[in-house]
């Protein structure tokens, strides 16, 4: 046979093969449908007692998903309200978050959001709502009471509310709007030259607010940027492209696509904001998704400096797709790839452990690549920054104060004492406040071992295990001086931490959301020395 009839006929054995694969496939499918059928059918006529319909669907719907990745998910008609708000950050209600103690308690205002229906009715930290459209919110949950709350934007919702500091009983009719939770919560100088953007999310025109945001940091001296992603698990992948579009040429590749429907490519198609400011962009494990494309696009490009901790590492794409009764199927469609080439996706679920757990790809399987001036760069993983930098370890006695709401809680007290605070930039609580905080925290319920005595009750639990206890009874006893320690005790070694959280929470109250950031940058240690080496070479961090 000749090399000119020996190709048509590999061609055409391919073309059988694939055909053959794409049928053995469709009858599964057909086989499993029929199958499913006739299972339901039977036990509809012959089970013993009336059957759950939609659980048992849901149950096996959710059951049939789970076995592909956690991103490929079914949304039902009844649940596209939290679904929308999930995706793109928006509700219709009045813009406040609600705090809801007991199911028999007032729903307590927590945070009303800068400029929303709440904040301008008057609403403020501390009023308790007692009614919602006349009826009681007791026995409500903070679900339930939210649920009332939310509705249509242009409809009116009547609330009976406690004020917080004249215990006045007040009636607002407030008009709901459209509330959008914004993805820009702060931009500032750092300092005379350093511009500060702090980034949450990718919904639909985040690209502009960064834009905007940038103009106005210019105008204020900004020479050099830091855009904070650490947190920001993504959304919208063309907006990630357009914000990677701000800071290189237009036409420049950004991002690849490769799924059922092909390879796809994502150039920035607008002319740049700026192509020479130095740029740093911080992530940590928090940024996933959208936020890799941009760190990465820009690693990979050489058009700035990665900073923090490796990056969560999701590096595939979701489409969603309408289905029957109004229903959504939210499904993987593609795997993307930042410009060098590299998937950055951690988790393979395509073959997961014989228990059904998903491990990382091994290190054997990962490759390296190079960026557009030379350096190594590695797929499978996440992001690795150029500046790797530890981020703040918190102790257990403040995530357990944290965690138990305490610090939320005597901040709703704190704003019902204290009719105004300091401007933002000279706010900051005293030794006082502090030692009120301690003498409240310490009638609360919460756990304030610390994590050596956590260890001690350990090795405690495990000499009696063993049969020691009783050898090491004096040991144990001089030991127990050293990492016993109410909660008084507890909460003053936890001071330093503890104390700058309170500060943000006061402040947010009195200042909104964007001024607990601010106070928050004080005490942010992986920013600054993020920024002080980064200062010291602005250029790409040679590896």
């Amino acid at each position: 046979m000749t090399l000119r009839t020996f190709l048509p006929s590999v061609a055409i054995l391919a073309a059988v093969c694939i055909q053959a694969r794409s049928q053995s496939h469709t009858f599964k499918l057909g086989q499993w449908t029929e199958i499913e059928t006739s299972i339901l059918h039977n036990l509809s006529r012959h089970y013993v007692d009336s059957l759950p319909v939609d659980k048992m669907y849901r149950a096996g719907i959710d059951a049939m998903l789970e076995n592909l990745d956690p991103y490929t998910v079914y949304v039902p008609q009844e649940e596209q309200e939290d679904f929308t708000m999930m995706i793109s950050n928006t509700y219709g209600g009045i813009g406040a978050i609600i705090h809801k103690p007991t199911k028999a308690s007032n729903v307590i205002i927590n945070e009303p959001y800068a400029d929303s229906p709440a904040a301008k009715a008057g609403l403020r930290c501390g009023d308790e709502i007692m009614s919602i459209d006349g009826q009681s919110v007791d026995g409500l949950t903070v679900s339930e009471a939210s649920s009332r709350m939310k509705g249509k934007p242009g409809t009116e919702v009547v609330f009976s509310v406690k004020k917080a500091r004249t215990g006045e009983t007040v009636e607002y009719r407030i008009t709901r709007e459209r509330i959008h939770l914004p993805d820009i919560e702060y931009y500032g100088m750092l300092d005379a030259e350093t511009g500060y953007i702090y980034q949450t999310g990718f919904t639909e025109g985040v690209s502009e607010q960064v834009q905007k945001a940038m103009t106005i940091l210019k105008e204020q001296g900004m020479k050099r940027l830091v855009l904070d992603l650490r947190g920001n698990g993504g959304g919208l992948l063309s907006e990630a492209v357009k914000i990677v579009g701000l800071f290189v040429p237009k036409g420049t590749l950004v991002v690849t696509s490769k799924g059922t429907d092909g390879v796809k490519e994502y150039k920035t198609s607008t002319e740049p904001f700026d192509t020479q400011i130095p740029l740093l962009i911080m992530v940590d494990s928090g940024s996933a998704s959208a936020s890799e494309i941009v760190s990465g696009a820009l690693q990979d490009l050489d058009r700035g400096t990665v900073a923090g901790q490796r990056s969560f590492g999701k590096g595939l794409v979701q489409q969603i797709m309408p289905l029957a009764y109004n229903g959504q199927l939210k499904v993987t469609v593609a795997k993307y790839y930042t410009p060098s080439g590299r998937c950055v996706q951690a988790k393979d679920y395509s073959h997961r452990n014989e228990d059904g757990s998903v491990g990382n790809i091994p290190d054997s399987l990962k490759s390296e690549f190079k960026t557009a001036g030379g350096r190594t760069v590695r797929d499978g993983g996440g992001i690795t920054p150029d500046l790797e930098i530890p981020s703040r370890k918190y102790n257990r006695i403040a995530y357990s104060v944290v965690m138990h709401s305490l610090t939320s809680n005597w901040t709703i007290d704190y704003v019902k004492r204290h009719e105004s605070i300091a401007p933002l930039d000279e706010f900051s609580l005293t030794d006082a406040d502090y030692d009120d905080f301690v003498q409240w925290a310490s009638t609360q319920e919460f756990d304030s071992r610390s994590e050596a005595e956590t260890y001690f009750d350990l090795m405690r639990k495990q000499l009696k295990e063993d049969g020691l206890e009783q050898d090491a009874a004096d040991a144990l006893s001089a030991m127990e001086k050293y990492v016993k320690m109410d909660k008084k005790a507890a909460l003053m070694l936890a001071k330093s931490q503890i104390l700058p959280i309170l500060e943000e929470e006061v402040a947010v109250r009195y200042y909104f959301q964007a001024a607990g950031i601010k106070v928050r940058i004080r005490t942010d240690v992986q920013l600054k020395e993020a920024v002080s080496r980064w200062s010291a070479d602005p250029s790409v961090i040679k590896r």
